[in-house]
């Protein structure tokens, strides 16, 4: 029998990670029918390739998603709010890569290695959601020592790449790298503070409690994923002078008695 073959929607193909996400679904031989490369209205009538083909940018719509049947969203929060609604109006499945709808109880937050089970929920709103960056490779870690020995204390630090602020980002620290290197002045647009040589310990805005929004979103999404609401976690983000690829230091308390050669 042969494999059925999917129409995919792709919105916001021309950043940093919907451009991943075309290399993705290149590289895994994923059954694509058709592909519809969607942007803001600035992007429309830029060419991308996919699969030796240059495709056309179209604007994101509110009717963007007839006929689609996965929706593969990368467009900021906003965009993800505002049209994925009308994705699932159309039968589409929206997969989310954005913070708008983790927390949602009715969405559902999968590492597909972790709670897979979960999937099963997208029937409430038509939306699978995607967690943070760090909290995945964070999660895939812990849970099975969290099966195994029930952890009760998680203390994080992570030191994250400018990828995970998107092209501009990139293209911000090769511009004060090579400014720098060459005794030339150097401007600052994507982050309050000079990234190049440098590291902020400061992702996304600051909430009321003295964490920042990325630390929240580790703590909130691990517990979900999880599926354990009495795990205590504290986590502190720092962005680094890196162009991809986040790391992160972990330190675990369990409730049995574990030793670091058991972890391995």
């Amino acid at each position: 029998m042969s494999e059925k073959k999917l129409n995919i929607a792709v919105a916001g193909a021309t950043g940093a990670v919907g451009n991943q996400m075309l290399t993705c679904l290149e590289e895994r031989n994923f059954p694509v029918k058709s592909i519809k490369l969607l942007a803001s209205r600035k992007s429309v009538g830029r060419k991308l390739r996919f699969r030796g083909d240059q495709i056309a940018v179209e604007e994101l719509t509110e009717n963007s998603f007839k006929g689609i049947d996965i929706a593969l969203f990368s467009a900021g929060g906003t965009a993800s709010t505002d049209f994925a609604p009308f994705a699932e109006k159309n039968g589409c499945v929206v997969v989310d890569n954005s913070s708008a709808w983790r927390m949602d109880p009715e969405v559902p937050l999968v590492v597909p290695e972790i709670n897979s089970h979960a999937i099963a929920g997208y029937t409430n709103k038509g939306i699978i959601a995607n967690p943070n960056c760090s909290t995945i490779q964070m999660v895939v870690a812990l849970n099975p020592i969290h099966k195994k020995y029930k952890i009760k204390r998680v203390v994080v630090s992570t030191y994250q790449a400018v990828s995970g602020t998107g092209k501009k980002a990139i293209d911000e620290l090769f511009d004060q790298t090579r400014s720098m290197m060459n005794f030339l002045d150097y401007e600052k647009k994507v982050y309050p503070h000079r990234i190049a040589f440098n590291c902020i310990p400061h992702i996304d805005v600051f909430l009321d409690n003295g964490y920042t929004k990325e630390e929240i979103k580790m703590v909130n999404e691990t517990r979900k994923i999880l599926e354990d609401d009495n795990i205590g976690i504290t986590a502190t983000t720092v962005r680094v002078p890196v162009y991809f690829g986040h790391s992160e230091s972990v330190n675990i308390e369990t409730e049995k008695a574990i030793s670091a050669d058991e972890v391995r």
